[in-house]
């Protein structure tokens, strides 16, 4: 049986928190330390405090996005029971933009990881039109599959995600 070469597959995020999906619109996310997320890339609470610079690609500015921010492993890995949450809701994005040209539904709040390894992920749709999403009520147990399916979002045109952990984690095995 072959395997998957698809980082989105192989960190799970596609099973556990988006159904499979064709990527087709190109979006960049980048901290202020010019640091860019690609899959699976480790970064430090300190490396995210403020909220990243998010890009979305595209022909025409009448396009727009929503993008989700979550913590697929909240609040620990081995007992995600507050599975996902949200860290930024942003809607009414317009293609050949960025997030800061949306609605900020939902502030920028930094993840910071008490234990484990978390995956923080990124999932941007394309809207049917402009939205007037309210807020939802708490952070935790946030369901991107069921606010696409609610404000008919569909699939997810892009998604990215990046490990996080505790400041003074390990960063990885020691062999002894």
């Amino acid at each position: 049986m072959p395997t998957s070469t698809n980082p989105l597959i192989v960190g799970r995020i596609i099973g556990d928190v988006l159904e499979p999906f064709t990527s087709f619109v190109s979006m960049t996310v980048i901290y202020n330390n010019n640091k860019d997320v690609v899959n699976g890339v480790e970064l430090k609470p300190s490396q995210i405090i403020k909220h990243p610079r998010v890009e979305v690609d595209g022909h025409d500015f009448r396009t727009l996005y929503s993008l989700v921010m979550v913590d697929l492993d909240a609040p620990n890995p081995s007992d995600p029971n507050m599975r996902e949450y949200l860290h930024r809701l942003v809607t009414n994005i317009p293609a050949t933009t960025g997030a800061t040209f949306g609605h900020e539904v939902v502030g920028y709040e930094s993840p910071r990881p008490t234990s484990g390894i978390h995956r923080i992920v990124f999932v941007l749709f394309r809207q049917p039109c402009r939205l007037s999403i309210p807020a939802p009520g708490w952070r935790q147990n946030f369901i991107t599959r069921d606010f696409a399916e609610y404000y008919n979002l569909g699939l997810p045109v892009a998604a990215v995600y990046f490990n996080c952990q505790r400041q003074g984690g390990s960063w990885g095995r020691r062999i002894m």
